[in-house]
C-alpha cells in the first residue's frame, strides 16, 4: 500500500511561516478569510487592516520580521518615556518632541508607505518621514497627546521594530547590506566563469564537430549554474520590478527584470526543446556586470555621505564625570548619554567633549574643524563656551555641562542636514519625472524593436530586444543629481557651511546679488579698540590710565578699553560718571578725564584715525588741547576675511550691497574700505525688505547674509539666505544655509562649490542623455549584445557617480 504524502501546510497570511496543525487564527481580508499561524500574527494583521491600511498586503514585496522578536522589547517601551532616557535622542520644545529612530523590518517601499501612513493616523503625531536608504525615521509629536512609548508600540503592532537612532546600529545595517551584496556578486561571478567555460567550446566548435548530446549536456550544466544567479543574485531586480508594478509605475528595475527574465525563460525553453540559441552566458554576464556597477555605486554613495554621517560619531560614548567638583576631584567613568546639565566632566588632551557646556577650570586649545570648519585651533579658558564633539588638543579642561543629547549644537546641525538631504531640489525632481517617463517610452521602443526585427530577422529579434531593455535603463539619469548633491553637501559641511534646505545649493549657484548686513556679519559684532593716536607719553601708560578710570563701568566702551589694556596696574579714586559724556577720576593725585571730545575739551585728529569710529579722548584736568594724552578709536572690528570675501565675490561676477541699521557715515566708511558701491545706513527691517523686493522685481536672484533677529524677515524674503555663526536663533531658523565657522570667506567657497555642483549635474545629465541617444539606436540595430549592454549600463551609472565624487575632494583653502 502506497503512503499518501503529507499535505504541505498553508503559509501564514501575515508572516509566511507554515501554520501548525490545529492552529485556527483567522482574519478577514477583502471579504475573504485568511489564516494566520499564531495569536501574535492575528493581532498584528487585524491592527493593520482595522487601521485602514489593508493595502499593505497588496503592495509589499517581501515578508516582515516575525513579531516574536519584538514581544520582549514591548515590555520595556515605557522606559523611553523617562526624561533621562529621552535626553540623549529627543529634541524638546515645550510639549513638542522630535526624535530620530531606526526602523528594522523595512524591506521595500511598501513598508515605508505603510509606516508613514500608520504614524500619520496616530493622534498627536505631527510629522513622520522615513528614509528608505538609511532606515531612519524622523518623528515629531505632541507629548500632551501621545507618548513615545505609544508610538513605538504602535509601530510594533504592525510588525516592525523601532528604537532610538544609533550610528553603530546603522553601520551594522550597512555592513549587513554590503555583505549580502558581496554574496550576490560572488555567486554571479562564479556562475559567469563556470557558464562561460561551457559556452566557449560551443561557440568555437565548427559545424558537426560537437556531438548533439555533448552540446545538450553543456546547455543543461549552464542551466543549473545560471539558476542560482537568476533566483538569488538577480533577485533584487525582480523584487524592485514587482514592487513598482504593484504600485502601477514603471521603475528602473522593470526593464532590467524583463530582460533577465525573458532571456532566462527563453534559454530554459530552448534547452528543453533543443532550439538553436540559448542565452545563459549573456544572462550571467550582464547580471554580474549590473551587480558590480550597483555595488560600486553603493560604496561611492556611502563615501560621499560620510561627511554628514561622521558628524553623528563625533560625540564620545563615555565621559569622565567629577561628581564632587569643586570640593573633590574624584573621577567616575559613565556613559556620555547619562550626563545631565549641571554635571562637571574632565576632558583630557586628545579627547572629545561629550556635551555642550562652558569651561569651569583650565585653559587649552580646541580643534573645532570637523564641526565648524575653523582652520585654526580656538583658545579656551574659564567661561569659554564648548561645543560637544570638538577635540581638546593640549591641556586638561573641566567643563560644566549645559546641553546634552538632542539639545546640543551637534544634534541641531545633524537635524538641519537631514532636512536638506530629504528635500529634493528642482533639478532632482525633474530628473525623477523624466526617468519615470523614460522607462515607459523605453518599453514602447522595445516592443517596436521586437516587432520590426521579427519581420527582418526572427532569429535575432529576441536578443536585440533584450539588449535594448538593458542598455537603456535610466539609472545614470536618476543618479545624476542626488549623488552630486550628497557629495557637495558633505563637503560644505566639512568647511563649516551647513545647507538646511534642499534648494540652497542650486539657488546659490545662480545668485546675481549678495546683500550683507554690517554688524555681526562683515564685522565681528563686538566693540573693540581699532586704533590709537598718542599725543604724549606711551601707549601702555594711556591704556593703564583708561583702564583704571573705567574699572567699574559696564558699557561697551569701558569693556573694550579694559580688554585692550589687559591686567590692571593703577587704581583710580573719586570717580564721577557723566552719562553720555565720560568719566572723571584721580590717579596718584592727578585728575584725569576720559570721554567724548566735548568732555575733554579738545578736537580729535580725525585724519589719523579710522573713519566712522567712535573717538574717545584721555586728558588731564587742565583742559585744552595741551592736556590730551591720547585718543582712542573704538568700533566694530572688521572680520579678518571680509575684504578677501568681497574681492572673491566680485571676481565671481556677483553684485554686492551693504544694508545696515547703523549710522550712515559708519556704513559708508566700511563700504569704502571694502569696495562695495551700494551701501545704505539707517535702514529699518522693512526698508531692507523693500530693497530686496525691488531687486527681485528686476529679475535678480538675491542672496542675503545676516545674523540678527531684525534680519529674519529679509532672510525669509531672499531667494537664498545665509545666517552667520553665533547669530540669533530667529535668523538661523529663517535661513537656507548657516555659516558655522567664523571664517566668513567660506561663503565664497560655497558659491564656487555651488556653481561647480551645477556644472557636475549638467555634465552628468548630458552624459546620461548622450549615452542613451547612442546606446539605444546601436542596440536596436543589433550592434550590442546583452552582456555588452550590461557593461554599458553599469559603466554609465558608475561614471556619473565617480564624476560626482570629484565634488567631495577638498579644495586648496580647505587645507589652509
Amino acid at each position: 500500500m502506497t503512503d499518501t504524502p503529507a499535505a504541505t501546510p498553508d503559509p501564514c497570511f501575515h508572516c509566511g511561516d507554515p501554520i501548525p496543525s490545529g492552529a485556527h487564527y483567522p482574519i478577514s481580508y477583502q471579504e475573504r478569510v485568511e489564516p494566520t499561524c499564531c495569536p501574535g500574527c492575528q493581532a498584528v494583521a487585524q491592527t493593520i487592516i482595522g487601521s485602514g491600511n489593508a493595502d499593505y498586503y497588496r503592495l509589499r514585496t517581501d515578508l516582515p520580521k516575525s513579531p516574536e522578536a519584538a514581544l520582549e522589547e514591548l515590555k520595556n517601551l515605557k522606559l523611553y518615556d523617562l526624561p533621562e532616557v529621552q535626553q540623549s535622542f529627543v529634541k524638546s520644545e515645550g510639549d513638542l518632541r522630535e526624535a530620530n529612530l531606526i526602523l528594522e523590518g523595512i524591506v521595500c517601499g511598501a513598508c515605508v508607505w505603510l509606516n508613514e501612513r500608520h504614524l500619520h493616523s496616530l493622534p498627536g503625531v505631527l510629522a513622520a518621514d522615513i528614509n528608505f536608504s538609511t532606515r531612519r525615521a524622523r518623528i515629531r509629536w505632541d507629548e500632551s497627546r501621545i507618548h513615545l512609548s505609544d508610538i513605538l508600540a504602535s509601530i510594533q503592532h504592525i510588525g516592525y521594530l523601532a528604537y532610538p537612532f544609533d550610528s553603530s546600529r546603522q553601520e551594522d545595517l550597512f555592513r549587513k547590506e554590503r555583505n549580502t551584496a558581496i554574496r550576490r556578486l560572488a555567486i554571479a561571478g562564479l556562475g559567469m566563469m563556470q557558464v562561460m567555460m561551457y559556452a566557449v567550446p560551443v561557440y568555437l566548435a565548427h559545424e558537426d564537430t560537437m556531438a548533439t548530446d555533448i552540446e545538450a549536456l553543456m546547455r543543461m550544466a549552464s542551466l543549473i549554474l545560471t539558476t542560482p544567479v537568476v533566483f538569488y543574485s538577480a533577485w533584487p531586480f525582480f523584487q524592485g520590478a514587482w514592487r513598482d508594478l504593484k504600485l502601477k509605475r514603471a521603475g528602473m528595475d522593470v526593464p532590467v527584470a524583463l530582460g533577465i527574465g525573458a532571456a532566462f525563460t527563453a534559454s530554459v525553453y530552448g534547452t528543453l526543446i533543443g532550439a538553436e540559441h540559448v542565452y545563459f552566458d549573456s544572462v550571467v554576464m550582464f547580471v554580474f556586470f549590473l551587480l558590480t556597477g550597483r555595488f560600486l555605486e553603493m560604496n561611492a554613495r556611502k563615501r560621499s555621505a560620510e561627511a554628514a554621517e561622521s558628524l553623528i560619531k563625533l560625540i564620545p560614548a563615555a565621559a569622565v564625570k567629577l561628581p564632587g567638583f569643586p570640593s573633590t576631584r574624584e573621577e567616575e567613568n559613565i556613559a556620555a548619554a547619562k550626563l545631565v546639565p549641571g554635571d562637571f566632566v574632565l576632558v583630557g588632551p586628545g579627547a572629545s567633549f561629550p556635551a555642550d557646556g562652558a569651561v569651569a577650570e583650565g585653559a587649552a586649545n580646541v580643534d573645532e574643524s570637523l564641526l565648524t570648519g575653523e582652520s585654526h585651533p580656538v583658545a579656551k579658558h574659564a567661561g569659554s563656551p564648548i561645543i560637544g564633539g570638538t577635540l581638546n588638543l593640549d591641556s586638561p579642561l573641566v567643563v560644566k555641562v549645559e546641553k546634552v543629547g538632542a539639545d546640543t549644537v551637534l544634534s541641531g546641525i545633524v537635524r538641519l542636514l537631514d532636512r536638506a538631504l530629504a528635500e529634493k531640489p528642482r533639478l532632482a525632481m525633474v530628473a525623477d519625472r523624466v526617468a519615470s517617463w523614460f522607462v515607459l517610452a523605453l518599453l514602447v521602443v522595445a516592443v517596436a524593436v521586437a516587432v520590426i526585427w521579427y519581420f527582418v530577422d526572427p532569429s535575432r529579434a529576441f536578443w536585440i530586444t533584450v539588449s535594448v531593455l538593458v542598455v537603456s535603463c535610466p539609472c545614470a539619469l536618476a543618479l545624476a543629481t542626488p549623488t552630486a548633491l550628497t557629495a557637495s553637501l558633505g563637503r560644505l559641511t566639512r568647511v563649516g557651511l551647513l545647507a538646511t534646505r534642499g534648494h540652497a545649493l542650486e539657488t546659490l549657484a545662480h545668485a546675481t546679488d549678495f546683500v550683507f548686513d554690517k554688524t555681526g556679519t562683515l564685522t565681528t559684532g563686538e566693540f573693540s579698540l581699532l586704533d590709537m593716536s598718542i599725543a604724549r607719553g606711551s601707549r601702555e601708560q594711556a591704556l593703564s590710565i583708561a583702564r583704571a578710570l573705567e574699572q567699574g563701568a559696564t558699557h561697551p566702551v569701558a569693556a573694550a578699553l579694559r580688554e585692550a589694556a589687559g591686567v590692571a596696574t593703577l587704581d583710580a579714586e573719586a570717580l564721577h560718571y557723566h552719562p553720555g559724556r565720560g568719566v572723571e577720576g584721580t590717579i596718584n593725585g592727578q585728575v584725569w578725564r576720559l570721554g567724548s571730545p566735548d568732555f575733554v575739551g579738545a578736537t580729535p585728529p580725525v585724519d589719523r584715525l579710522p573713519a566712522g569710529a567712535t573717538l574717545i579722548g584721555l586728558a588731564d584736568g587742565n583742559g585744552g588741547s595741551e592736556s590730551v594724552l591720547a585718543w582712542f578709536a573704538l568700533g566694530d572690528a572688521l572680520r579678518p576675511q571680509a575684504k578677501q570675501l568681497i574681492d572673491d565675490l566680485k571676481a565671481l561676477g556677483v553684485r554686492l550691497h551693504l544694508y545696515s541699521g547703523d549710522r550712515p557715515e559708519n556704513v559708508m566708511a566700511l563700504a569704502r574700505e571694502l569696495g562695495i558701491d551700494d551701501a545704505r545706513g539707517g535702514m529699518l527691517p522693512q526698508d531692507k525688505l523693500e530693497a530686496v523686493k525691488a531687486m527681485q522685481q528686476e529679475g535678480r536672484i538675491v542672496a542675503m547674509t545676516g545674523d540678527g533677529v531684525n534680519d529674519a524677515p529679509v532672510l525669509a524674503q531672499a531667494q537664498v539666505s545665509i545666517a552667520v555663526d553665533q547669530g540669533a536663533e530667529a535668523a538661523q531658523a529663517a535661513a537656507d544655509m548657516v555659516l558655522l565657522s567664523s571664517e566668513i570667506g567660506r561663503l565664497a567657497d560655497g558659491v564656487q562649490l555651488a556653481r561647480k555642483t551645477q556644472t557636475i549635474i549638467h555634465q552628468n545629465l548630458a552624459w546620461s542623455s548622450l549615452y542613451n541617444a547612442l546606446a539605444i539606436p546601436a542596440a536596436a540595430l543589433g550592434y550590442v549584445t546583452p552582456w555588452l549592454a550590461g557593461i554599458g549600463m553599469s559603466l554609465s551609472s558608475l561614471l556619473v557617480v565617480l564624476n560626482a565624487m570629484r565634488l567631495a575632494k577638498p579644495g586648496t583653502r580647505e587645507n589652509d
